[in-house]
Parts: structure tokens; sequence; C-alpha cells
């Protein structure tokens, strides 16, 4: 399996589509039994792992993407993500990016900086024989930082609300999508294009759930 130095961009991408709205969001992990408590399980909803639980650590700050939020996003995205290179920045439960294995992705990348998030994740993968993910533990931000330039189709990023990571990240990842590609932002203030002229990226859909903002938003060729 390609490395992110070795991804090379897509030059078609799936046209993003209306979808309703959804209610409360955001993408975070669990840990497998033994290395904690998990407070509930939440379930992959679409693809070849569809009804496929996660089990969703009981810890500050996790807040996994309600099924809702996600049936919109991949709604928006058109539903097959076949080839696609994708990487699920602060991947936390992984939820956003084995949806995305699911529906066809030929590679996602899950980056956790949490030892306990990253060995559920390792687990989720085993478990779900998911050929195509990679779990690598570290910053998302250096991670998309050393991503070859161009090199993927989609990036999730939702990074913990407490701290100042949105900005960096979105750079980032903005350097590392295709022209035409996408990155899918939770934040807890609404981004407007005038806020992302520096990074080519637009808004391209947008919904509010509860105190979140979700944002997809496309690079400009």
């Amino acid at each position: 399996m390609r490395t992110l130095s070795g991804m090379r961009p897509r030059s078609t991408m799936a046209k993003a589509k209306t979808a309703p709205r959804p209610s409360a969001t955001h993408s975070s992990g669990a840990k497998p039994s033994g290395l904690g408590h998990a407070a509930h399980e939440i379930r992959i909803i679409g693809g070849v792992w569809k009804r496929s639980k996660l089990k969703v650590l009981d810890k500050p700050g996790l807040r996994p993407t309600p099924d809702r939020v996600r049936e919109t996003l991949f709604n928006w995205l058109g539903q097959d993500l076949t080839g696609w290179l994708c990487v699920d920045a602060f991947a936390g439960t992984g939820v956003l990016g084995f949806e995305a294995a699911s529906r066809g992705a030929k590679q996602v990348l899950m980056m956790e900086q949490d030892a306990e998030l990253v060995a559920q994740l390792t687990d989720s993968k085993i478990r779900l024989k998911a050929t195509a993910v990679q779990v690598q533990r570290g910053d998302a931000v250096q991670g998309l930082q050393r991503a070859a330039v161009g090199s993927l189709d989609l990036v999730f990023l939702d990074p913990p609300f407490e701290g100042e990571l949105c900005a960096p990240a979105l750079q980032a990842a903005a350097q590392a999508v295709a022209p035409g590609g996408w990155v899918y932002l939770e934040a807890p203030v609404l981004w407007r294009d005038e806020q992302l002229l520096a990074c080519y990226l637009t808004v391209e859909r947008h919904l509010k759930a509860g105190a979140v903002h979700a944002h997809l938003l496309k690079k400009r060729a």
C-alpha cells in the first residue's frame, strides 16, 4: 500500500449534492475493552460495513459525528468514493475514515495522538479487515504538512474545539488536497470564503448542528 508521499492526485472529483439537514456533531474516538470504559457505540451507516459498530469511549472532548450528519456529508460527496485517497485527521473513533473506506476509498490514513484511541482504531481496523485503512499515531497537522502536495482527494478535519488548530490544520489540508478535492471541517464557528482565500478553499456546503458548524470545502483549481 502506498504511503502519503506516494499518493497521486485524482483528476475527477464527485459533485456535491444537496441533502437534508441533520442534528449535532463531532468525530472522536474509543478504545478497546481492557483500556477503559466504552460509554456507547456508533454504527457505520453506509457501504460494505453498514451497521458495523465502533466503540466510543467515555472521555472528555470526544464527540462522534452522529448518523444524520454523516449521512448528509456523504450525500454531499456522492456516496461512492471508489479509488479516493483520504486522510482522517484527529481521527478519534475513526468513524469518518471508516465510512469513507466502507464506500470504496482506496486508502484512508487515520492520524491520532492519543495512544488509547490509536489502540481502538487498530482494533477496529483488524475487526473490520479494513485493508485500505492505515493507523498512525502522531500530530495531525504535521502529518498533513508531510503529505505530497496535491496528493489527496479528501481530508476530514475535526480538531479539538478548545485549541487553536483549525487555521493550521486547514492550511496543511489545503496544501495536501488536489485541485477539485475536498476538505470536511467541523468547527465551533462558521468559516466564510473570505477567511479561506489564502488556502484556495471555498465553502460548498455548510450546516449548523447544535454548537457545531460542519463545512464541506472545495479546493479551487
